[in-house]
């Protein structure tokens, strides 16, 4: 048996059709959910880009004991174990933090390879000035030049060469993730007569960016669903090579992402977390964006649903497909990979392999779940988004999803929000006031969770308590 395990960045649950959404063109992932088990409550662990693929590297909660940085020599990943017992362990990514500044997420893979082009976009290239993968993008003429495309297709050609070997193949692309600069004609799928204009998030609410409006919201989230749709129809080239090879008889195939994105829900949010305003009370435009790393901070940045609430799709040859409804979370996916190849789970991970699951979708989940920014108090400097330093201004917002509820916590003491998902799904109604003995219990759920994770002493005390 083999295993293909496939990442997209910043790709909405509720933006891809098998998960209900009719408008956005995703005919390949849609084939893939129906022959697959599809996962209804699956959620991010660690928060964003880095802590996610650290998570799923060890298998770990990471969030309790690092932040975005280099794998710590203690931890052991996936890749590593498999690679000791003879598999050809791979992976292909445009992803740009794997290796930049001392990142280590390589380690384990006897085959790495890095596609790159992201670190040449929009924000990236002013942040750093001068950055060669500028070059790389001036140079694209061709859609099969963009990096999601060429990230699939380098694995379709690792595959050409080991496809009869004993394999994991970790395929990770970027795309959908800002700047959403697609050919305009995916763009033009969703907004009829784009212009190719590139719109980059406000990372706070949009309108209370200066000049901003809300056809530049629409138009912006058209370009990302063209975007989704790009990386579907190369995902659809790379399956279909899959097939072709007979590797369908003998590879489970595992789809994912990180997170997802706010396009101004919740008061209209733009972005996947909030900067701190300026002096002035505005947010920092995009020409400002070379100096955030020297002074800007994170204000209070929430965890809804349209970010932590992911997709997952797990394909076991032989295994019908189906829906399995109850909690899982993006830790559990390592120890997943380990049991379908059939290898034992070490002690120290602290994921639950999914794969009794999706043989009986009818098994019990988890009874709750934690997705969090890597815990962190006011005054820290914490590396999120895009690797530079800033400080946080706010408390990191930890989320408790249990069952019916999701519980929003802040250890300020106006900050902390309680929904019924199930009656409110758009979490628009707050009802902490009135269910203060249930935000309890699942506050004491977070408290449990720090304990058993080891959260430093100086991080869970301010945790403790609930404020209502």
């Amino acid at each position: 048996m083999n295993v293909i395990w496939i990442v997209a960045d910043t790709l909405r649950r509720d933006h891809i059709r098998a998960y209900g959404n009719n408008a956005i063109r995703t005919p390949a992932l849609d084939s893939l959910a129906a022959k697959s088990v599809r996962f209804d409550n699956h959620y991010a662990a660690g928060f964003p880009t880095m802590p996610a693929r650290a998570d799923h590297m060890t298998g770990r909660w990471t969030m309790s004991f690092m932040g975005w940085e280099p794998l710590p020599e203690s931890v052991t990943t996936v890749a590593q174990l498999l690679a000791s017992k003879g598999f050809h362990t791979a992976a292909v990514v445009d992803t740009p933090f794997y290796l930049r500044d001392g990142m280590n997420y390589d380690r384990g893979f006897q085959t790495f390879h890095m596609t790159p082009g992201q670190e040449g976009s929009g924000a990236k290239a002013l942040q750093r000035g001068y950055h060669e993968s500028q070059d790389v993008r001036a140079a694209w003429r061709y859609e099969s030049d963009y990096n999601a495309a060429q990230t699939f297709t380098k694995a379709m050609q690792w595959l050409e060469n080991h496809y009869k070997e004993d394999f994991l193949l970790y395929v990770d692309t970027w795309d959908p993730h800002e700047p959403w600069d697609a050919p305009s004609y995916y763009a033009g799928l969703y907004w009829p007569d784009y212009d190719g204009e590139i719109i980059q998030p406000v990372y706070g609410k949009w309108h209370e960016a200066s000049g901003f409006t809300e056809e530049k919201l629409r138009k912006a989230h058209a370009t990302y669903c063209g975007e989704v749709t790009m990386v579907d129809t190369w995902l659809g080239f790379f399956l279909q090579r899959v097939e072709n090879m007979g590797l369908m008889d003998r590879t489970a195939i595992i789809f994912t992402s990180d997170h997802g994105f706010y396009f101004g829900e919740h008061d209209g949010l733009f972005g996947k977390m909030v900067y701190e305003k300026r002096p002035d009370g505005t947010f920092p435009l995009l020409e400002d964006w070379d100096k955030l790393h020297e002074g800007g901070s994170w204000a209070y940045s929430p965890l809804y649903e349209e970010l932590i609430r992911i997709p997952l799709l797990i394909y076991l040859p032989g295994l019908s497909p189906g829906i399995y409804r109850h909690l899982t979370s993006a830790v559990d996916l390592m120890p997943t990979v380990l049991d379908i190849l059939h290898q034992e789970i070490p002690g120290f991970v602290e994921g639950e392999s999914l794969l009794p699951r999706v043989r009986d979708p009818s098994l019990p989940g988890r009874d709750f779940v934690i997705s969090t920014i890597p815990f962190a108090n006011p005054g820290d400097p914490v590396r999120s988004v895009d690797n530079f330093l800033r400080m946080l201004a706010a408390p990191t917002v930890a989320t408790i999803t249990s069952g019916d509820w999701s519980l929003l916590y802040s250890t300020e003491a106006e900050s902390p929000e309680l929904y019924n998902l199930q009656s409110d799904p758009k979490q628009e109604r707050n009802i902490i006031s009135s269910r203060g003995e249930l935000a309890k219990e699942l506050h004491h759920y977070l408290v449990r969770f720090m304990q058993d994770t080891h959260v430093p002493d100086h991080l869970q005390k301010p945790r403790l308590k609930l404020h209502l």
